[in-house]
This record gives C-alpha cells, sequence and structure tokens, in this order.
C-alpha cells in the first residue's frame, strides 16, 4: 500500500482535534471527510479507519512510540508510524518521518502485549474495574470490543420487508446477510456508506446494532398500545417500536434534550411514522402526568457506554471514575421517578449499552428492594456479551407491575 500525503495529513489533522483538543471522533471525521471533494470511497475509508484504529490503540502506540500527551504533530507522526509498522505498511521517505525508530516497533510490541491494559490499550482505572465487575470475564470482553463494529441495518417493515431491501442493497453491489434470531436485521458484508442510498432516503432502513435491535423486541410494544420511551434521544429504538405499533396507538418519546428530539422528529418522517409524539422532560410536571397512564414504559438508561467501544473507541478516553458513580446515582433515579409512569398490570423495559453488572443487574435488584420497586417483579433479563454475540454489549431487563 502506498501512502498519499494529502490522506495522511488529513488523518493527523483529524487525531490533533481527537486527542488534543478533545473533540468527538465520529463529528471530526464527518467534517474532515468532506475536505476534498475528489477523495473517492477508498479514500475516504483510508481516513476514517486508521483514525478510529489510531484512537483505539492510543495507550500501546504511545507506549511505543514513547510520546505523552498532549501530542505535538511529530508524536503524531510517530503515532501513525506504529500503525503502519504493525500493520505492514512501508513509510515513505517524508521529513515528517525522518526520525523515527521502525526498528524497535515490532519488538516493543510483542513485549508490551503481554500486559493486558497496553494489549487492549485501555486507561489503569478502566482495567481495574472491568476486572472487578467481570473478573475472567473481563479479559474476553474488552478484547471483543477491540474489534471494528460489523454495520447493521433494522428494515423498516412498515415500508418493505427484509428480502426486499436485501435484493435492492445488492443491485448497488452492498452485500448483506440476514441474521439469525434478529428477525429486521441485515449485516453489510464490507463497510459502504448506506446513507446515500436511495433506500435510506426513502426510509426503507435505519443503521442499528443488532444488540440494539433486541430492546424493542423484548418490549414488545402491540398496536393500539400507549407506550412511553422515557430516554428516547435521537430515537432510534422509538422509530423500532412504532413500527412494532404499526403506527397505531400512541408513542410518547421523552428526552431532556429537545434537539435530539427534532432530529426524531426528522428520522420518523423519512420512515413514514406518525404516531410518536415528542415532550421534552423540562420540569418534573411532565411525568406527573404520566403516572399509571402507559402500558409498556422503556427506560433506555445514560449509561458509561461500554458495551458500545466498537464503535465509540473514543469513549474509553473520555470516560473518567467520577462520571461513572454519577451516572449510576442518575440510573437509580430514572427507575425511581420513570417507573411510576407504568399502569398498574403494565410493563417496564430497563436497558444500558453497558456490560457493568453495577449499571445493570445490580441496579435493578436495587430498585425491587426499594419502595419505589415494591409493585414491580422481573420477568426476564438479557445480558449481551460482545464476546458471545459479536455485536455490541447491552443488558435489557422487563419488569411487570402488579395489577
Amino acid at each position: 500500500m502506498k501512502l498519499h500525503r494529502n490522506l495522511v495529513f488529513a488523518t493527523i489533522d483529524s487525531l490533533h482535534l481527537i486527542f488534543n483538543e478533545n473533540k468527538q471522533a465520529d463529528k471530526v471525521l464527518k467534517n474532515t471527510l468532506k475536505r476534498d471533494k475528489r477523495w473517492g470511497a477508498r479514500d475516504r475509508a483510508f481516513i476514517a479507519e486508521t483514525t478510529y484504529d489510531i484512537v483505539r490503540w492510543k495507550r500501546l502506540y504511545a507506549e511505543i512510540a514513547e510520546v505523552r500527551e498532549p501530542f505535538d504533530r511529530p508524536n503524531l507522526f510517530r503515532l501513525f508510524t506504529v500503525w503502519a509498522t504493525l500493520n505492514g505498511i512501508a513509510i515513505p521517505p517524508w521529513k515528517q518521518f525522518e526520525d523515527t525508530p521502525t526498528r524497535r516497533i515490532k519488538g516493543k510490541f510483542d513485549e508490551l502485549s503481554k500486559i493486558r491494559k497496553y494489549r487492549e490499550s485501555i486507561p489503569d482505572w478502566l482495567d481495574e474495574l472491568g476486572q472487578k465487575e467481570l473478573g475472567k470475564k473481563w479479559d474476553k470482553e474488552i478484547a471483543a470490543l477491540n474489534q471494528q463494529a460489523d454495520v447493521v441495518l433494522r428494515v423498516n417493515t412498515l415500508k418493505t420487508t427484509v428480502e426486499k431491501l436485501q435484493n435492492e442493497l445488492a443491485d448497488l453491489e452492498i452485500e448483506t446477510e440476514i441474521l439469525k434470531g434478529y428477525p429486521d436485521a441485515l449485516k453489510l458484508k464490507e463497510r459502504a456508506n448506506v446513507f446515500t442510498t436511495d433506500a435510506f432516503k426513502n426510509g426503507l432502513f435505519e443503521v442499528q446494532d443488532a444488540s440494539s435491535q433486541k430492546v424493542a423486541e423484548m418490549l414488545d410494544p402491540k398496536p393500539g398500545m400507549r407506550v412511553i420511551d422515557a430516554c428516547a434521544g435521537a430515537g432510534g429504538k422509538s422509530l423500532h417500536i412504532a413500527t412494532m405499533m404499526e403506527n397505531k396507538g400512541q408513542l410518547i418519546a421523552m428526552d431532556i434534550y429537545e434537539n435530539k428530539l427534532n432530529e426524531l422528529k426528522r428520522r420518523a418522517r423519512r420512515n413514514d411514522i406518525f404516531n410518536i409524539e415528542t415532550r421534552v422532560i423540562d420540569s418534573t410536571k411532565v411525568i406527573k402526568k404520566l403516572i399509571d397512564k402507559a402500558d409498556k414504559v422503556l427506560i433506555d438508561a445514560p449509561c458509561s457506554g461500554l458495551g458500545v467501544l466498537k464503535r465509540n473507541p473514543d469513549a474509553k478516553w473520555k470516560l473518567q471514575p467520577e462520571f461513572l458513580d454519577n451516572i449510576r446515582a442518575t440510573q437509580k433515579e430514572l427507575l425511581n421517578s420513570y417507573s411510576r409512569m407504568v399502569k398498574p398490570g403494565g410493563q417496564l423495559v430497563y436497558a444500558t449499552c453497558s456490560i457493568l453488572p453495577s449499571e445493570n443487574e445490580m441496579q435493578v435488584k436495587a430498585f425491587l428492594a426499594r419502595e419505589e420497586g415494591k409493585d414491580f417483579s422481573l420477568l426476564n433479563e438479557e445480558k449481551i456479551m460482545p464476546s458471545k454475540s459479536g455485536f455490541d454489549g447491552f443488558y435489557i431487563s422487563l419488569l411487570q407491575k402488579k395489577d
């Protein structure tokens, strides 16, 4: 593989923004990839995948390159050299690469790979936490979370079928496979920009990980029900729920961020979904009005996001131990408050995209033991581990309220 100067420089610029200016990787890349209209799909893929790779392995590469944050430009080129050397790519004779010790890279890689925190490239505190909460399982899970995420589509069954969409994409030379056990899912065999297709523009599918698709299935909403998605965000799961409701009944999508709900409205229009009503949670009154009113409530709780490190590798550098303490307190609060919206005989789903028991089954267990949870019982729970499923890590539990 021959390295091209403009692509390497675009990668270095992206890394500077992510590491030194604390910008979100996906947003940085979105802007970087717009920089040059002449870049083809392969050029864009090189920039995106190389940037994500170096972000994912930052700690390991920095240790090998003997550089420390904040990374100046020569340091970023040293990180790039480590990436290129470990991927068998020849370093060009550019002045930016003049003082890079390529000979020692492979030896140091072998040596550091014996130590988990370097091998899996994670902060010390996160390694200790994973070990404490998951014991021997942590090794397998953190290794799985360092793999590149698959692109999975959720077919909008209001407008098409899995088979029809598969054929439509095949005509565009986008090959997909049907996933057993995931009725609405198609997995891309190779990465492709599906957002430019007419099928996407016409609302025939959304991009949604296979594990995430299990949440609405556990909730099992039926046409004609009143369902509340209490932490809807931009609404990936709301759209799935509305589809399962066949546009019949009422889905109230709530969030504390109005801009996210506006994005949900836009997506709903594209999907031809019109049974969603959005409500901004700007005071406690919003919840009070809905006490005992919903057949089903989904609390897709804010969490550490450890289950989705595959697609957000920069999260492991941004996460801090104190954030975790705060988020657990928030989860407890949401269970106490939002569970009140379930009517007698109704059901509640509590879900997170985390693999930590302290955010998952321990939260549910504590809720059921508290006054606020005394009318609920646990019907079912699913712990989706990345090492087993190959997809994101998720926790989903189904609680029944007494009639």
